[in-house]
């Protein structure tokens, strides 16, 4: 049996946003191919996700010189357990689909929230003296549902996309290289094709989710 995480980061449902169309497509289809396995559903738009700020520094300070965690102000117990609570979460799957736009040529803010409460040495990655390691190792998975108005798979728009190419950097530093990319893109650029291409995408979720 497996542990999926779906982690969606769009403030729209599936009405207004293509990606949360198709991922919600493969969602359905994923459950209905493997009805044993777990399931956890995370919208960052609705999630507590602490920023990495000074209460979080000072209170993982303390601990690291020896302070007891009833020791730290209530805003760094807050803080840091519930960081804790995201990456205990996170490493507990070994399938990953994170749902997002291309916003100004990335994702929105909230996931980059995410992956910093999830980028935790000793928990997704170590140290080590030839330099870090990933410790998301084995059979886990990530697949990535990106949308966009205009066209980026090739051309100059491959060039100027980080969105993608940095969450496939950051789930290969936690050790995870099997990733797979679904592209829904050029609806804007070309607005008459749109439905064609929400279809298309749709049919690809369906099918990739019988196999991931």
């Amino acid at each position: 049996m497996s542990k999926l995480l779906y982690v969606v980061a769009h403030p729209h449902d599936e009405k207004a946003s293509y990606s949360v169309a198709v991922g919600n497509e493969f969602l359905n289809a994923y459950k209905a191919a493997n009805p044993q396995d777990e399931v956890v559903v995370l919208d960052l738009y609705r999630l507590d996700i602490p920023q990495i700020d000074n209460d979080v520094f000072s209170g993982w300070g303390k601990l690291a010189q020896g302070s007891a965690f009833d020791a730290l102000t209530d805003a760094e117990q807050k803080k840091v357990a519930r960081l804790g609570e995201l990456v205990d979460q996170f490493v507990g799957f070994d399938r990953y689909v994170f749902v997002t736009p291309m916003w100004n040529l990335s994702f929105p803010p909230v996931l980059k929230a995410y992956i910093d409460a999830v980028s935790v040495a000793g928990k997704t990655f170590k140290y080590t003296a030839e330099g870090p390691v990933g410790l998301l190792t084995g059979d886990r998975k990530v697949l990535h549902v990106q949308a966009a108005g205009g066209f980026y798979s090739q051309g100059a728009g491959a060039e100027m996309e980080m969105g993608d190419r940095y969450l496939r950097t950051i789930t290969a530093f936690y050790g995870i290289q099997n990733y797979e990319l679904l592209r829904v893109e050029g609806m804007a650029y070309v607005p008459e094709k749109a439905a064609e291409i929400k279809a298309e995408a749709i049919e690809r979720a369906k099918k990739l989710a019988t196999t991931f």
